[in-house]
């Protein structure tokens, strides 16, 4: 019986081993070489850039972007007026309404002239091989996949082979149009990151730069679109579909014209925000931008220590003196960390984080992993409050009218410090994302916008968020604001039943949180 028990797990072994060396990714020999183009006062956009006063110092603008319609509508405008080139790296691209306009968006500009370059991480594609190889036969098109999956229709298949490699991902997400403007910051493509439909809302941060950050992030794709881990789409899926191109098309053409979409930008031709990009009138605040990213090296494993964000982000961010504002959707904050932020906090300084609820994250592997955390970081004194899947973003002033759905689910990912610094990014607190996935961001020297969330933090969050506390008997109760204004307390995880506490009761047993 153990004998063969034992020829059964070696002959696993040897077609895993088989597996492994017969289906590698293809040679990226002969692939094409081509760099970020420099911003020009030749282009409605290198004017924006390079014409302000401030630019001559050396300076970069920047715009804050926290409703969802107005994150599109910023980057469909910035397509429309792009007239050189335009640089695409995302996690995720959904095949949905707002996914298939913005690559439609991206093939009118090809056919514009526009040199196209979009580099997508390849877990985060479903059903897009077709549309994406039709864009990338057009001309002035060039599409790549990060760490691709040899299969296309069975992907989880190549975990049991190719574990180590596709277990990295790019978690990276920017765009930017002529080498002079960029958005970039915690969303990627699809209907939940913008506020369309009825389904889930993330409510996320992006951020819109131009001057010496545009340039930074220009210079930082080139790394990611020459590295190993990117490989030409056309020797990934092979012969093109000759009615893809036309499929989507019609696709997103139907999304357009859907009721939904109909109401939804009619909304987004309102946005101010575009009227200012099309008029070339952005007021940008003109300050000192540091971009942070991972070496692309950290998708094969290869990066040095050094050239990994988490560690250049907390030199830059050194001792605070003050405060520490955290906004994080998936916070796993591992050992070092916590400690990290508990001695803070017993030396004074106000920490707040802002997180998911269990009955708000989409991710409830991750939320059982943070509970573990959670009574050491209170008994250190920071304060943590877990967001409702109530909240919506409409609920916000500035939001009023805005499409979207009445639940809600955190996706951003910021850091303020001292009120002073604020940091904007992909970067999830979570071992994933300091370990294995890339992640880029944005370093801000504005107390303004620091402060912006240090008054979220302090008039907004306790409100729309359940606000754990420790009880006299070492135990954990969710304080609620109720509708009339009185506190309420829960003594269980509020949202939740018995079933759900007791899967995030055995998720917590497992030994898995280096993988989230």
């Amino acid at each position: 019986m153990l004998t063969r028990i034992g020829m059964t797990v070696a002959l696993v072994i040897a077609v895993l081993a088989t597996a492994h060396f017969a289906f590698r990714p293809p040679s990226l020999e002969g692939r094409t070489i081509t760099r970020a183009v420099e911003a020009s006062t030749s282009t409605v956009l290198g004017r924006l850039a390079l014409e302000p006063p401030s630019r001559q110092n050396g300076g970069s603008g920047v715009i804050s972007m926290l409703d969802g319609p107005d994150a599109l509508a910023a980057r469909i405008a910035l397509i429309r007026e792009a007239e050189v080139a335009l640089d695409v790296q995302y996690y995720i691209w959904a095949r949905d309404t707002t996914g298939l306009i913005l690559l439609d968006e991206l093939r009118k500009a090809a056919g514009r002239g526009v040199r196209i370059r979009l580099l997508l991480d390849d877990n985060g594609l479903r059903g897009l091989d077709n549309d994406l190889a039709a864009l990338d036969a057009l001309p002035n098109v060039e599409v790549r996949l990060f760490n691709p999956f040899i299969f296309r229709r069975l992907k989880p298949l190549g975990y049991a082979f190719d574990f180590v490699r596709l277990n990295r991902r790019m978690h990276n997400k920017s765009l930017t149009a002529d080498g002079a403007v960029s958005i970039l910051g915690g969303r990627n493509i699809g209907d939940v990151y913008f506020g369309f439909g009825s389904g889930v809302q993330f409510l996320d941060t992006d951020v819109m730069v131009t001057g010496k950050a545009a340039v930074d992030i220009g210079a930082d794709f080139d790394r990611y679109w020459q590295s190993r881990s990117s490989h030409p789409i056309a020797r990934i899926v092979g012969q093109v579909n000759q009615n893809a191109l036309d499929r989507m098309v019609s696709d997103a053409s139907k999304a357009a014209s859907s009721t939904d979409g109909r109401l939804y930008f009619e909304r987004l031709r309102s946005s101010n925000l575009v009227r200012q990009i099309v008029a070339g009138t952005l007021s940008f605040e003109w300050t000192e931008v540091v971009v942070i990213s991972d070496d692309p090296a950290k998708g094969m494993g290869e990066a040095e220590h050094k050239d990994l964000l988490f560690p250049q982000l907390m030199a830059l961010l050194s001792k605070p003196s003050q405060s520490v504002d955290l906004v994080s959707a998936y916070f796993i904050p591992g050992r070092a960390f916590s400690d990290m932020l508990a001695a803070l906090a017993r030396s004074g300084i106000r920490v707040r984080i802002l997180t998911n609820s269990q009955a708000a994250t989409d991710v409830v592997v991750v939320h059982s992993a943070y509970a573990k955390y959670r009574p050491q970081l209170l008994r250190s004194g920071v304060a943590l409050y877990e967001l409702k899947p109530e909240y919506s973003a409409r609920d916000e002033p500035h939001m009023e009218g805005r499409a979207g759905s009445s639940r809600a689910s955190l996706h951003s990912k910021t850091l303020a410090v001292d009120e002073k610094r604020i940091f904007i990014g992909s970067f999830n607190f979570d071992p994933r994302s300091v370990f294995l996935n890339t992640e880029m961001g944005v370093l801000i020297d504005s107390p303004r916008m620091a402060k912006d969330l240090s008054t979220y933090f302090s008039e907004r969050f306790h409100q729309v968020s359940y606000v754990p506390e420790l009880t006299g008997d070492a135990a954990i109760a969710w304080a609620e604001i109720g509708t009339d204004g009185v506190r309420i307390f829960h003594q269980t995880e509020p949202g939740t039943n018995f079933m759900s506490r007791l899967l995030l009761r055995i998720l917590g047993l497992l030994p898995i949180e280096w993988l989230l």
